[in-house]
């Protein structure tokens, strides 16, 4: 159907979001002629059981942030409101629900997308989505055993930035300017995130909505689209 739009869907712990993240969805945007890029911050990431991660409404509020000022980036909550572990599966089938007539483009890392055979309902994946890899320049790329049809692998420049890193650089006092959103350092200095020092508690759900509304319409022209 020529009439179907083109949507990206770009799912991460985002913990914190960074220049990486940002500079692949705009290039997997253009590549691909997406009307939308939807950024779907984790709930309880499943293969991050055992690792603490900073709470959803964080997350969540640093991904408006920093996607704020793109008019094709959205930041959507369906995976932070629904309980349980996050998989991608229940991500695309409730993105697949909420706009049954779009053609979703799934945007991942290329690591995390040698191991998707061994996510849950692998088989169902394709059916939801195209999936598309990125990487760092130079890095080794390898899409064996997944289906050619459905899958993109493409190098993209500033993936070398790490979220990882990135914590480790605010724990040791080093700064991460240029590295995430200058919005996002703010927010991070804030509350202390990262630090284990308590100096801030997290965002209410009702603040995080009225921030992401707020900031939605007022760069958007298109709303919620």
């Amino acid at each position: 159907m020529s009439g179907r739009r083109r949507i990206g869907v770009m799912g991460g712990t985002f913990d914190p979001i960074h220049h990486g993240h940002l500079v692949a969805a705009s290039e997997v945007q253009a590549l691909f002629g997406l009307e939308q890029v939807v950024f779907v911050p984790t709930g309880q990431p499943w293969q991050k059981s055992q690792t603490e991660v900073s709470p959803a409404e964080h997350r969540y509020l640093m991904t408006v942030i920093a996607t704020a000022s793109n008019p094709r980036f959205t930041v959507s909550r369906v995976d932070i409101d629904r309980p349980g572990p996050t998989y991608t599966i229940d991500t695309l089938r409730d993105l697949r629900a909420e706009r049954p007539d779009d053609e979703l483009f799934f945007i991942t890392g290329a690591d995390a997308l040698a191991d998707i055979l061994s996510w849950k309902d692998a088989d169902a994946l394709w059916e939801l989505a195209h999936f598309v890899g990125v990487t760092r320049p130079g890095h080794v790329l390898s899409d064996k055993g997944l289906p050619e049809d459905r899958v993109t692998l493409q190098e993209v420049p500033a993936m070398a930035i790490s979220s990882t890193d990135c914590r480790a650089r605010v724990v040791g006092g080093e700064p991460v300017w240029y590295l995430v959103p200058d919005g996002v350092v703010q927010y991070i200095n804030k509350y202390c995130l990262y630090t284990g020092l308590p100096c801030g508690a997290p965002p209410v759900e009702p603040l995080a909505r009225r921030v992401a509304i707020t900031a939605t319409n007022a760069l958007s022209p298109q709303g919620d689209q």
